[in-house]
C-alpha cells in the first residue's frame, strides 16, 4: 500500500471539492465543499465535550439518516456558544447548500471552526455557497484542503488506492488541528471519502475502530474541542462493494490514511519543534498502557523537557507513575530512540552523547516497558514551547 502525500477528498472517483472567501478571514479562503457526484453512505465521530457547538448538533441529526452528499466547512468561526441562533444559522447554510446542490438537506453536513463565542452571521456563507457549487471541480481537493486551516502551518492531505475484489478502490482525506487536541471519539476536523460502496452501518462500525487508533491516539495539549468532528463518505463510484468478507484490505487502508492524518495533527502541534511517539509496552490491559502513555505525553514537565532537549527519564517515571494504573515501579524501563536509561526502575549508565544527540532529532519516540502482560499503546504527541504560549495568547 503507498500512502499519497499530494492526494485528498477528490482522489477517490465521483467526488468534487472546492473553495472560497466568504468573509470570515482576510485574504484568504475560509469555506470549503467536498460533494459526492452521486448519494453517498456516511459515518461520524464527534467530540464528548458537552460544550460541543452547533454544527455538530446537527451533523449528529443528519448522520442518522445514513445518507450524504456534500461536506460543508468553514473556518475563522466556530459556531460555539451561539445558543439556537447559532443552531439556526447551520441550518440556513446547509439548507442553502441542499437548494444549490438539489438534495435533501439531511444529506448536508456543515463543520466549523475558529474562535468560540462569536455570533455565526450565516448569510456570509449563504451567499457563497452558489459560486462554492460552481466551482467544484475533481481538482479542488487541496484548496478545500487549504480553506479549512485555523492556526496550522500546512495543508494536511493524504489517500491511498488498493484493489478489492479485481477492482480500484480509493480512500481520500484532508484533516485540519493543529491546538486544542486532545479528542476522545474524535478529534479536529477531518474529512475523508472513499469510491467503495458500503452500508453506512458497517462504515460506521469501521470508521470507530480506525478513529480508535488514530484520531484518538493524538494529544498536543490536553484539551477536548467543542467541535471535533470526522465524517466519512462512501459513493460507491468504484464498482467494489465492501462486506464482511472482503473488508480487511479496506479497513487497512482507512485506518492507514487516518493514522497518517493523525500523525500530522500531531507533528504540526502549535509552536511544535519534535514528534513525539510515546509508546507503553507490557501492561494488563490496553486502556491500562493508555492511560500511562497519554499521561506521559500530556505531562507539561515532560513537554518542556523535550522543547529544551532534555533527556529528564525522571520527569517520564513520575508521569507515568501518577497514571492512575497499578504497577510495581521496579519492573518499568524507560528508553529514548532505544537508549535504555532506567532498568527495572533504577537509572542505568548510557551514552550521554548519544542520548542528547537523540533529543536534538525532530523525532523522538519515548518507549515504556512494564512486565504486566502483553498489552501495548501509542499515543503521538509533541514538544511544548513559548511558541506555544504565544499563539495562543494572540488566539483571542
Amino acid at each position: 500500500m503507498t500512502i499519497l502525500d499530494t492526494q485528498g477528498v477528490t482522489y477517490p472517483a465521483g467526488f468534487r471539492a472546492a473553495a472560497a472567501n466568504c468573509g470570515f478571514r482576510t485574504g484568504r479562503d475560509d469555506l470549503a465543499l467536498v460533494v459526492s457526484d452521486a448519494p453517498a453512505s456516511v459515518a461520524g465521530a464527534f467530540t464528548t465535550n458537552r460544550f460541543c457547538a452547533a454544527p455538530v448538533l446537527l451533523c449528529k441529526e443528519h448522520l442518522a439518516g445514513g445518507r450524504a452528499r456534500a461536506f460543508l466547512c468553514n473556518s475563522g468561526n466556530a459556531n460555539a456558544a451561539t445558543g439556537d441562533a447559532g443552531y439556526r444559522a447551520a441550518e440556513a447554510c446547509v439548507n442553502a447548500l441542499a437548494s444549490s446542490l438539489s438534495c435533501a438537506a439531511a444529506e448536508v453536513f456543515m463543520c466549523s471552526t475558529g474562535k468560540i463565542g462569536i455570533p455565526f452571521p450565516a448569510e456570509r456563507v449563504t451567499n457563497a455557497t452558489e459560486a462554492l457549487v460552481a466551482a467544484l471541480s475533481p481538482d479542488g481537493g487541496t484548496k478545500a484542503a487549504q480553506a479549512i486551516l485555523t492556526t496550522d502551518t500546512c495543508v494536511k492531505q493524504r489517500a491511498v488506492e488498493i484493489a478489492v475484489d479485481g477492482k480500484r478502490v480509493r480512500i481520500g482525506g484532508m484533516a485540519k488541528g493543529s491546538g486544542m487536541i486532545m479528542p476522545n471519539m474524535a478529534t479536529m476536523l477531518a474529512f475523508i471519502t472513499t469510491d467503495a460502496a458500503i452500508e453506512s452501518a458497517h462504515l460506521q462500525r469501521l470508521l470507530s475502530r480506525a478513529v480508535a487508533v488514530s484520531f484518538n491516539r493524538v494529544t498536543v495539549d490536553g484539551d477536548t474541542s467543542t467541535n471535533d468532528t470526522v465524517l466519512v463518505m462512501a459513493n460507491g463510484a468504484s464498482g467494489a462493494r465492501i462486506t464482511a468478507q472482503n473488508e480487511a484490505a479496506f479497513y487497512a487502508a482507512l485506518e492507514a490514511v487516518c493514522i497518517e492524518l493523525a500523525r500530522m495533527l500531531a507533528i504540526d502541534g502549535e509552536g511544535a519543534t519534535k514528534f513525539v511517539t510515546v509508546r507503553v509496552e507490557g501492561c494488563r490491559t490496553v486502556a491500562d498502557a493508555d492511560a500511562i502513555a497519554r499521561t506521559v505525553a500530556n505531562s507539561p514537565l515532560v513537554k518542556t523537557a523535550l522543547y529544551g532537549s532534555s533527556p529528564n527519564w525522571g520527569r517520564v517515571a513520575a508521569a507515568a507513575g501518577r497514571a492512575g494504573v497499578a504497577f510495581d515501579q521496579y519492573t518499568m524501563d524507560i528508553s529514548f530512540n532505544g537508549i535504555l536509561t532506567m532498568e527495572k526502575g533504577m537509572p542505568r549508565a548510557f551514552d550521554k552523547a548519544g542520548l542528547l544527540n537523540a533529543f536534538k532529532q525532530h523525532d523522538l519516540e519515548i518507549t515504556i516497558v512494564l512486565r504486566d502482560g502483553n498489552a501495548n499503546a501509542t499515543v503521538w504527541t509533541c514538544d511544548l514551547s513559548h511558541k506555544y504560549v504565544d499563539i495562543n495568547v494572540d488566539y483571542n
